[in-house]
C-alpha cells in the first residue's frame, strides 16, 4: 500500500508493549486466508469473535473495523480507471486540436499553391499523384510533431522521476504507439486538403493570383 518496506522495524509484540507503547491496545491486526477460502466468511467470523471479545451487546454498534482487501484492491482499481479514463480523454482532445491544426494549416498551403498544382495537373500529373503528395506532407508534418512531442515527453518523465524519487521505465511499446498515432492524426486529417488539392480544375487553378 505504498508504504517503505525498507524503515519497517519487526518486534515482538509484548516487548513493542511493555518497552514503547506502554499499553496493551492493539491497533491493527493481519490475517492472511488460505487460497480458495471465502473472504467474505472469514470476515463475518473475525465480526462476530470481535464483538464477543468486546462485549459487543446485540443493540449496538461495532467499535472495530474488518476491511477486506479485495474491497481496497477494487476501489483503487476503479480510481486507476477513473484516471485512465479522464487522461485519455485529455489526450483525445489534444490529438483533435492537434490534427484540426494540421488540416488548417494543409488548407492554407493549398490555397496558396494552387498555381503551383494547377502547373502539375496541366503536364500531366495524376489526381492520386497531388492527392499523394500532400498526404505524405501532412503525414511527415504530424510525425515530426510526433517526434517532438516524444522527446519532451521523455525529458519530463526522467526530470519528474528524479524529482519524486520514481524508478523510470522506457517501454518502447508505448512511444511506437504514440508515434504510430500522431502520423494516423496525419492522414485522417491531412486527407480533406490533399483531395481538395487533387480535384482542382487545372484551368481555374492556373488563373488563380
Amino acid at each position: 500500500m505504498g508504504t517503505d518496506q525498507d524503515d519497517l522495524v519487526v518486534i515482538p509484540l509484548r516487548t513493542f508493549q511493555r518497552r514503547l507503547a506502554g499499553n496493551q491496545d492493539v491497533r491493527l491486526i493481519q490475517i492472511s486466508v488460505k487460497d480458495g477460502a471465502s473472504t467474505q466468511k472469514v470476515e463475518q467470523s473475525v465480526t462476530q469473535l470481535l464483538r464477543e471479545r468486546r462485549h459487543i451487546s446485540a443493540n449496538e454498534d461495532d467499535d472495530f473495523s474488518v476491511m477486506d482487501m479485495k474491497e481496497i484492491a477494487n476501489m483503487l482499481s476503479g480510481t486507476t480507471r477513473v484516471l485512465t479514463m479522464l487522461l485519455g480523454a485529455v489526450a483525445a482532445v489534444s490529438l483533435l486540436v492537434g490534427g484540426i491544426g494540421i488540416m488548417n494549416i494543409m488548407l492554407v498551403s493549398v490555397t496558396e499553391r494552387t498555381r503551383e498544382i494547377g502547373i502539375r495537373l496541366a503536364i500531366g500529373a495524376m489526381e492520386r499523384e497531388v492527392l499523394l503528395q500532400f498526404l505524405v506532407e501532412a503525414i511527415v508534418l504530424s510525425s515530426l510533431g510526433g517526434v517532438i512531442g516524444i522527446i519532451l515527453a521523455l525529458a519530463g518523465s526522467v526530470a519528474l522521476a528524479d524529482l519524486m524519487q520514481v524508478p523510470f521505465v522506457f517501454n518502447v511499446s508505448i512511444v511506437v504507439v504514440s508515434f504510430l498515432f500522431s502520423a494516423a492524426v496525419g492522414v485522417i486529417f491531412g486527407y480533406f486538403p490533399a483531395r481538395k488539392a487533387a480535384q482542382l480544375d487545372p484551368i481555374e487553378a492556373l488563373r488563380h493570383e
